[in-house]
């Protein structure tokens, strides 16, 4: 699975991701899995931000790169169903093979 890119992220963000597990309920693994973030990282969001100490970070994150991320995710998940596939389909051919030649 592709990642966002190692840095620092936005008060904001943080923020955001913190409210999605304490005020939409979401577990941290589910906000890490949709984020693309460590679940640890989460998780010490979430404690900074019931505790107020939340703070900004020196690098921030932009949009692009976290939109890049995800199709990267994405792109990788596609490829991993295609092989899998590709290999089915042979397999289920050669299979199909043997059972016509008597």
């Amino acid at each position: 699975m592709e990642k966002i890119p190692q840095g620092k992220y936005t008060k904001e963000f943080q923020e955001e991701a913190a409210k999605m597990v304490t005020e939409q309920g979401l577990s941290i693994p589910e906000v890490g899995r949709r984020l693309s973030i460590p679940k640890s990282t989460i998780a010490n969001w979430v404690r900074s931000a019931k505790g107020g100490t939340l703070v900004k970070s020196k690098k921030s994150v932009t949009g692009e790169e976290m939109e890049v991320a995800r199709l990267k995710r994405e792109i990788a998940e596609l490829r991993m169903e295609r092989d899998i596939l590709k290999n089915a389909a042979a397999y289920f051919a050669k299979e199909s093979l043997r059972g016509t030649r008597s």
